[in-house]
């Protein structure tokens, strides 16, 4: 979910999408966003293209404080790699830091549409990368965490809060990483 808007009539993480999510957390929903795939571009350099790591390149839905914001990393090495060459990168537009979490967004299968019996396996699911398929890593683990404590349904920040306290340091720049890669057995231990 995302969208436009105009930086001049709306602040970092204030749009009316975010306005509409913020709502929704306020009544104990908790939001997981995907960061974004802004995080690379190109520039010509003397005729030649360069590619470059973009930082500031989280937008909004993602720029909203009390949503949970995910990045990309390599979905079976993420200490080796560290954050995807394409997740959106912080700090935001007015200095905050995000993405709060990574998770992996490479290569992952996916469900393709428009399937139905006698499909074949390739007809059937589909290989994609993006962060938006780290967030529903994030989304999974969130929902695995409340099913066996249900004590925080209701109370996004402070799952949001036990959420960064577990999470497993990639050691890399924490605008890129946010507070690491989630861990659902240190979240269960620990509360």
């Amino acid at each position: 979910m995302g969208g436009s808007f105009d930086p001049s009539s709306f602040g970092c993480g204030d749009s009316p999408l975010c306005a509409s999510l913020l709502r929704l957390i306020r009544q104990g929903a908790i939001v997981v966003l995907a960061a974004g795939n802004e995080g690379c571009g190109e520039i010509l350099v003397d005729g030649n293209a360069a590619t470059l790591s973009l930082d500031l390149s989280i937008g909004d839905p993602a720029n909203l404080d009390e949503a949970i914001a995910v990045g990309s990393v390599h979905p079976t090495l993420p200490h080796r790699y560290g954050t995807s060459y394409f997740s959106s990168r912080g700090p935001t537009a007015d200095g905050r830091l995000k993405p709060d979490v990574v998770a992996p967004g490479e290569r992952i299968w996916s469900c393709r549409s428009g399937g139905g019996q006698g499909k074949t396996v390739e007809e059937l699911y589909i290989e994609l990368s993006g962060t938006s398929m780290a967030a529903p890593h994030v989304s999974g683990l969130l929902a695995a965490f409340l099913s066996v404590r249900q004590e925080f349904i209701g109370y996004p920040e402070k799952v949001k809060q036990i959420l960064f306290e577990n999470c497993t340091d990639l050691k890399r720049d924490r605008y890129h990483q946010g507070a690491g890669l989630p861990n659902l057995a240190k979240m269960l231990l620990n509360t």
